[in-house]
């Protein structure tokens, strides 16, 4: 992962090494004690790319597993929504 923007509506957009790009929506997380204090937008702002783990991180020890993210798995009711927006071009 080499870059992770905020954007409106509790949605980052994750940018891979390799171009791929996904927006994942983390409303569904919103009622959950961990991502509960993400509500607040100057709080959500400050996602960034943990580089030691490769995770996207916010304060407070709150992550995304990126390889879950990059797979763009059916993550199930209440979980995150994952959006493919440049998926890779098969060689």
């Amino acid at each position: 992962m080499v870059a992770v923007i905020a954007r409106p509506k509790h949605t980052v957009r994750i940018v891979f090494a390799d171009g791929e790009v996904r927006d994942v929506d983390v409303t569904p997380l919103l009622d959950t004690p961990a991502f509960e204090p993400l509500r607040d937008p100057a709080l959500f702002e400050q996602v960034k790319v943990d580089e030691e783990t490769g995770t996207i991180v916010w304060p407070g020890d709150v992550d995304l597993d990126p390889d879950v993210i990059y797979a763009a798995e059916d993550l199930g009711p209440d979980k995150a929504r994952i959006y493919v927006l440049a998926p890779s071009v098969a060689a």
